[in-house]
C-alpha cells in the first residue's frame, strides 16, 4: 500500500468540482457547493452522528442509501440545514436539482450540509448555481471539492492510497473537513471517500463502520458531537478486480487500507482542531482489552485540563491520571506509567502511579513540538490503542464565540 495523489479523484471514474454560490456569505472567496460523481452505478455506505438531533440531510441521504446504491455526493459548507425550515424539503431539492442536471435519479444522490445550526439553507442561491459547478467536473477536482467543505478548517484534508488485490491497481481516495464541535461519535465532520474497488454493499458497508471505530470515532476538539456528521464510501468497481462479497483475503486488504486512509484524515482533523496548538495522540498499552485501552485514551484526549495542560507545555501528568479515573473502566492506579513523548525526546514523569523526579526544561522541550504523545502504559494485559486530540487555546474562545455572528 502506498499514499498517492489525486484524492477523491485518484480512483478510476470518479469526477469533483467546487464552487463559490454565496452560501458562505462572509468570505465571497472560498468555495461553498461541492459536487462529486462517479461515471458508472456504484455500492455505497454510509456512517452518522450519533446525536439524537440530526441534521435534515443525514435523513435524506438514510432514504436514498437504504438499495446500498449511490453515484453522487452533493455537499455544501456555510450552513447545515440542521434544526432549520423546511429542511428536508430544501436538502431533497438539492438532491432533484444536481439529478436532473446530471441527467440521473435523486435516488442516487447523498446529499450534506454544514455549517451555521438553525438557520434556513438558502436553496435558491445554491440550485442557481448547480449548472456552472456541473460544467467544472474534472478528474483532477479533488481539491476544489475539498475546499468548498472547509468551514473553520485551516487546512485542506485529502488523501489517497493504492494497493492490490487479484493483481489488480485498487485505489481509495478521500477529502474530509472538521475543525470544531469534535468529538468521538463522529465529531462534526464531513468525509467522502471513493474507491475503484468491486466490493458488495454488505462489505463496503461492513468495512466503513469498523474503519470509522477506529479512526474517526477516535478523535476528539472540544467534547460536543455534532448534528450533521456524515462519512460516505462509494465503490464503482472500475478497477476489475473480483467482486468482494465475503471476508476474504481481498476483503481484509481493502479493510487494511480504508483504515489507514480513515486514521490518517482523522488525525489531520485532530491536528486542525480550532485555535489548536498541538495534535495530541494518547497511546494506552498493557491494557486488559481494547475496548478499556480505548475508553482510557478517548477519556484523556477529550479531558479540557489535559488539553490546557498541552497548550501550556506543562508536564502536569496528574490530570492524565485523573482523566483516566473517571473514564469509567476500573483499573489499578499503582501499576501505571506516564511519558511524554516527541521529537524532541522522552521524559518519564510517572512510574506505579507515583511521580517521578524530571528535569522541567527537558519536559518543556519535549511538549513544545506540534506533535505529543502521551505513553500510558497500565501493565495489566497486552491491548492497546491510540486517540487522538489537540490542545485548547485562546483563539478556540474567539472561533466559537462568535462563530454565528
Amino acid at each position: 500500500m502506498k499514499f498517492i495523489d489525486g484524492g477523491i479523484c485518484a480512483a478510476k471514474g470518479f469526477k469533483a468540482a467546487g464552487l463559490h454560490v454565496g452560501v458562505k456569505t462572509k468570505n465571497k472567496e472560498k468555495r461553498d457547493i461541492a459536487l462529486i460523481v462517479s461515471d458508472c452505478d456504484c455500492t455505497a455506505a454510509a456512517v452518522y452522528t450519533k446525536n439524537l438531533v440530526k441534521a435534515a440531510p443525514l435523513h435524506v441521504t438514510k432514504e436514498n442509501l437504504s438499495n446500498g446504491k449511490a453515484r453522487i455526493v452533493f455537499a455544501n459548507s456555510g450552513n447545515a440545514n440542521a434544526c432549520a425550515p423546511l429542511g428536508e424539503e430544501n436538502a431533497r431539492r438539492m438532491c432533484n436539482a444536481v439529478a436532473m442536471q446530471l441527467g440521473l435519479s435523486e435516488n442516487d444522490v447523498l446529499v450534506a450540509s454544514t455549517g451555521v445550526i438553525g438557520q434556513i439553507l438558502p436553496i435558491d442561491i445554491i440550485e442557481g448555481g448547480i449548472a456552472e459547478l456541473v460544467s467544472n467536473l474534472s478528474y483532477e477536482g479533488s481539491k476544489d471539492a475539498a475546499e468548498a467543505i472547509m468551514t473553520t478548517d485551516l487546512s485542506m484534508k485529502e488523501l489517497a492510497v493504492e494497493f492490490i488485490i487479484d493483481g489488480k491497481p485498487v485505489k481509495i481516495g478521500g477529502i474530509a473537513k472538521g475543525s470544531g464541535m469534535i468529538h468521538p461519535n463522529m465529531g462534526t465532520m464531513l468525509a467522502f471517500l471513493t474507491t475503484d474497488c468491486a466490493i458488495s454493499s454488505e462489505m463496503i458497508q461492513k468495512a466503513l463502520v469498523h474503519a470509522t471505530n477506529v479512526s474517526f470515532n477516535r478523535i476528539s476538539v472540544d467534547g460536543d458531537t455534532s448534528t450533521n456528521d456524515m462519512l460516505t464510501l462509494m465503490a464503482n468497481g472500475l478497477a476489475g478486480n473480483d467482486k468482494i462479497t465475503s471476508e476474504d483475503e481481498s476483503y481484509d486488504v481493502f479493510a487494511k487500507a480504508l483504515n489507514k486512509l480513515c486514521i490518517d484524515l482523522a488525525k489531520m482533523i485532530a491536528a486542525d482542531g480550532e485555535g489548536a496548538t498541538h495534535l495530541i495522540s494518547c497511546h494506552v498499552s498493557g491494557a486488559k482489552n481494547e475496548e478499556d485501552a480505548e475508553a482510557l485514551s478517548k477519556s484523556v484526549i477529550s479531558s479540557t485540563l489535559v488539553k490546557a495542560a498541552m497548550f501550556g507545555m506543562d508536564a502536569n501528568w496528574g490530570r492524565i491520571l485523573c482523566a483516566m479515573g473517571y473514564s469509567g473502566v476500573a483499573f489499578d492506579p499503582d501499576k501505571v506509567n506516564i511519558t511524554f513523548k516527541s521529537n524532541a525526546g522522552n521524559v518519564a514523569v510517572c512510574e506505579a502511579g507515583r511521580g517521578l523526579p524530571f528535569d522541567e526544561i527537558t519536559a518543556k522541550n519535549v511538549l513544545t513540538e506540534h506533535d505529543i504523545t502521551i505513553e500510558i502504559t497500565l501493565n495489566a494485559g497486552s491491548a492497546e490503542c491510540t486517540c487522538w486530540g489537540c490542545d485548547i487555546t485562546y483563539d478556540y474562545i474567539k472561533i466559537n464565540g462568535d462563530y454565528r455572528t
